[in-house]
């Protein structure tokens, strides 16, 4: 989620608290519910994968697979340990550096994608380029980030966090349709943005 690798390295300016603290700063499903996951049958794809905090509601969610992609070893095997036992079998835990190689998936062959907390990478149309590519006409990109109008307990320095209108350009730019801002009432840290392939 944070933590990720740019070209090649990781995503500028992050780093990942202990998985106890994390977990405080989020209510993950009623992110995902606000952001319609799970609304049509098929697969997931998530860019950072993180600890699992997302990666667990949205398998509960989607009628599909969920492929939670990381760079890092620990925290796709921390992802996998998870799923496995909350008896979750349609998570594909996977270690991927999906900047510089992309998500794996066939071209139109998920209806959502997660980029959460991820676009303050140093190509975020690259990154939103290759979720066009693997959604399916129709399917959702789901984004959200930290704020940069408040104090926020984590997250990228606020001159590299981007507001949901510089990534509705972006996903403009990437080949994606706006569909709405969401005010995530239920994590006041964030904002959400959804946009879809046309």
């Amino acid at each position: 989620m944070e933590n990720r690798k740019t070209l090649c390295g990781k995503v500028r300016d992050s780093g990942m608290p202990d998985p106890a603290q994390w977990e405080t700063f989020f209510n993950p499903r009623c992110i995902l519910e606000r952001l319609d996951c799970g609304d049509s049958p098929g697969d997931a794809v998530e860019f950072g994968c993180g600890y699992g905090t997302f990666t667990l509601p949205a398998a509960e969610l989607i009628d599909g697979r969920v492929f939670a992609l990381d760079i890092e070893p620990a925290l796709v095997a921390e992802t996998a340990r998870k799923a496995a036992h909350a008896g979750l079998t349609d998570v594909v835990a996977e270690e991927r550096d999906f900047v510089a190689d992309g998500c794996g998936r066939p071209d139109g062959s998920i209806v959502y994608a997660m980029l959460f907390n991820i676009l303050h990478t140093e190509e975020p149309i690259g990154l939103l380029c290759e979720a066009r590519r693997a959604l399916a006409p129709g399917g959702i990109a789901a984004i959200i980030h930290w704020r940069k109008d408040l104090p926020t307990p984590r997250g990228p320095s606020p001159e590299i966090r981007p507001d949901p209108e510089q990534c509705r350009v972006w996903g403009e730019a990437a080949g994606l349709e706006f569909v709405r801002y969401e005010s995530l009432t239920c994590c006041s840290w964030h904002w959400g943005l959804m946009m879809r392939r046309p």
